[in-house]
């Protein structure tokens, strides 16, 4: 992100932020007209919120954030806060909750946001930590763009006819094959100066990986046809003792929304529609314990979340660690698949200008990687604004998701940013690429 010091970059600033909120809240809002109020209301899986609990609670997060602790106001509705602090309700159990109903939500986030307009329209955005740089605005787009990729894993796992749409993903134009291997060395992980980052970005470290090969791509459609066709689902020594006993309680033998006809062709359920499976997209929808035993079944392994770090942002030209594999300037068209701009992941080979300086192709974008590493603070950590976003996550059964997927805002993506998941978890946009130690003579 681009810093602003002098009092005409302090007006720029402003108004990024205010393109940033604008753009959230328009995403939020394609989400949710898109359906009818009986599907607002509806659970459309017990592993996510009623849309509309998203909506409001989108509204509440900036409610208590910006306009009663930046802004100084009194609040807006008080008595809706514990209906929608996410630590009391889980998702399973808040349809049974006394909600806003659709128009009271709409209303609502419009009454917060306006006052919002009013705090930004005043705030001097330095002069404390929590508005140094705009932080505050800046987590709460973030938090925004979150929710928004949330409600857009609902609709993926909704039924009834379509109603998203958006172009298809550009088509590759480069062939992407292989490994790079990463030289052995110390990099940069994290930041100290990227001022919407969030806590556990934080502090940038110095980290040794020792010499290690990763993929150039994703583990596409293709290869895992071929770990399906080699019996891949059907094979205990391949799987970890925990993934074999999830595999069998939850009865999974294929990526989620795939289906195969009676012909034998492969289809993927897309948003309601249902399409040919794409050899060369990269698998999406697939648990960190499918990850795991199809690295096994390939005689490799997941990258740990510093290798992923050093591949995506080290550049041993000049010996120094960049925001995004292609440099430090914004993710664009060009060099991700970021946004919701289109439904699906792209091609491999489709973005070549988002390339490493190594030369490893689609980290940012498309899905998230699975990682081998557990969720863990950096050394030097600091739970800020508060303790709930990362600190209470911090070494349980969690692993780390890196790089964005087509459905991660910008804004909510970076070189740095760290995601987490359960090793269950499907329903989040999530693919992985593979990694392989190195025999002592290749290093």
């Amino acid at each position: 992100m681009q810093h602003y010091t002098d009092r005409s970059g302090t007006e720029q600033l402003r108004e990024h932020i205010a393109t940033t909120l604008r753009r959230a809240r328009e995403r939020t809002t394609a989400l949710t007209d898109s359906v009818d109020e009986a599907e607002l209301v509806a659970q459309h899986s017990r592993l996510m919120s009623p849309l509309v609990w998203d909506l409001a609670h989108i509204g509440n997060q900036e409610e208590l954030w910006l306009v009663r602790d930046v802004g100084g106001r009194d609040p807006v509705r008080a008595d809706i806060d514990e209906l929608y602090d996410a630590f009391k309700h889980p998702r399973s159990d808040r349809p049974q909750l006394p909600l806003l109903d659709p128009a009271e939500a709409r209303g609502y986030v419009a009454t917060v946001r306006d006052k919002v307009w009013e705090v930004l329209d005043r705030s001097p955005l330095r002069g404390g930590e929590l508005v140094d740089g705009g932080f505050a605005f800046g987590m709460l787009a973030q938090h925004e763009q979150q929710h928004d990729e949330t409600m857009l894993a609902t609709h993926q796992l909704r039924t009834g006819n379509p109603v998203l749409s958006a172009p298809a993903p550009p088509a590759a134009t480069t062939a992407v094959r292989g490994e790079v291997v990463i030289p052995a060395g110390e990099f940069t992980m994290g930041t100290s100066t990227d001022a919407w980052a969030l806590d556990n970005e934080r502090p940038a470290h110095r980290v040794h990986v020792p010499a290690f090969a990763i993929d150039a791509a994703p583990v596409s459609n293709a290869q895992y046809l071929e770990f399906l066709a080699d019996g891949g689902y059907d094979r205990p020594e391949l799987w970890s003792e925990r993934g074999w006993s999830h595999r069998q309680e939850a009865g999974l033998t294929a990526p989620q929304f795939w289906e195969q006809d009676s012909g034998g062709q492969w289809w993927r359920r897309v948003f309601g529609v249902r399409r040919p499976l794409r050899p060369q997209q990269p698998v999406v929808h697939v648990c960190w314990f499918e990850a795991q035993a199809y690295a096994t079944w390939a005689g490799k392994r997941l990258p740990t979340e510093a290798e992923w770090e050093k591949a995506a942002r080290y550049d041993p030209a000049t010996d120094r660690t960049r925001a995004y594999p292609w440099g430090d300037s914004d993710p664009g068209p060009a060099t991700a698949n970021l946004g919701q701009r289109h439904l699906e992941p792209a091609d491999i080979g489709a973005y070549p200008a988002g390339a490493s300086p190594a030369g490893v192709h689609q980290l940012i974008g498309d899905v998230w990687e699975w990682t081998s590493s557990g969720f863990q603070p950096y050394p030097g950590f600091r739970a800020f604004p508060y303790a709930e976003y990362s600190d209470v996550f911090f070494g349980g059964d969690y692993r780390v998701l890196r790089g964005g997927s087509f459905g991660t805002d910008p804004v909510a993506c970076r070189g740095t940013f760290r995601n987490w998941d359960h090793p269950i978890r499907r329903q989040i946009f999530a693919g992985f690429r593979l990694a392989r130690t190195l025999d002592p003579r290749e290093a």
